[in-house]
């Protein structure tokens, strides 16, 4: 079980270069907190694990989620608020290079919430539209952290092994993958679906939270003449204007904690 480090923003810059190991996760958010091992458990309306279930697939308004029994603390929950400074956390990728948001100021962030096995999160990588965006924004200076915050034994759990394996077959552009098996970082960003993208500005202020574009369907062919948010936030901010639409509901399927 991954040991979680949750402290206030102080203590977190105390921690500023230091090399975290690769089983903690550090997670600061506004609020003071405590060190704590737990099991993530969701459940949602979104997609079944089995994947069987295609007919009632909705955006995860409703997503649940709870501790297990092995709950000590309950961890840091979305901490994430547009226009705020995104909460700082610390580990490491799939590779063992450190990651800590805040080492990145001056540069715009993506974070991605992803889980190579739900059909949504399909939909953008078997058409080539999410690596396509990830190749544009890399090209152009733009950080991209793909999550994976799904549980061991949960859908969509792989190890840095096979996460890498997937980003060569999809032939994907994420800056780093990190495997959030603990769900600390998800539940600091109140990530609910995957996708469930975050866009955070050069000051380190978080300035889009929401979907990948405006049409929640998990058919492939509606990529096409979809709006894509994430785009439109980065190109404003590259521009020095505000980011025409903010925030939005996120669709997918649900995380799996």
């Amino acid at each position: 079980m991954r040991k979680i480090f949750l402290f206030t923003l102080a203590s977190c810059l105390l921690m500023m270069g230091i090399m975290v190991s690769s089983a903690s996760v550090y997670a600061c958010g506004p609020q003071g907190g405590s060190e704590v091992s737990h099991q993530g458990e969701s459940k949602t309306h979104a997609h079944n694990e089995e994947g069987k279930t295609m007919s009632n697939i909705e955006t995860a308004n409703g997503v649940e989620s709870g501790m297990g029994a092995a709950a000590q603390v309950t961890p840091q929950v979305n901490q994430a608020e547009v226009g705020k400074p995104a909460p700082e956390f610390m580990t490491e990728d799939i590779k063992g290079e450190h990651v800590m948001l805040s080492s990145y100021k001056g540069k715009i962030v993506v974070l991605e919430w992803t889980n190579n096995e739900c059909p949504y999160v399909r939909k953008h990588y078997d058409t080539g539209n999410m690596q396509k965006l990830q190749q544009e924004a890399t090209k152009d200076g733009v950080v991209w952290i793909s999550i994976v915050s799904s549980a061991k034994g949960k859908e969509g759990n792989v190890s840095p092994q096979e996460a890498q394996t997937i980003i060569d077959k999809e032939k994907a552009f994420p800056t780093y993958k990190i495997l959030d098996e603990s769900g600390a970082i998800g539940h600091l960003y109140g990530a609910k679906t995957t996708p469930h993208m975050f866009v955070i500005d050069q000051n380190g202020i978080l300035a889009y939270s929401g979907a990948i574009d405006d049409n929640e369907s998990f058919k492939p062919a509606t990529v096409t003449g979809a709006k894509n948010y994430v785009r439109e936030a980065i190109d404003a901010l590259k521009a020095g204007k505000p980011v025409p639409t903010s925030q939005t509901q996120p669709y997918g399927c649900g995380v799996k904690y």
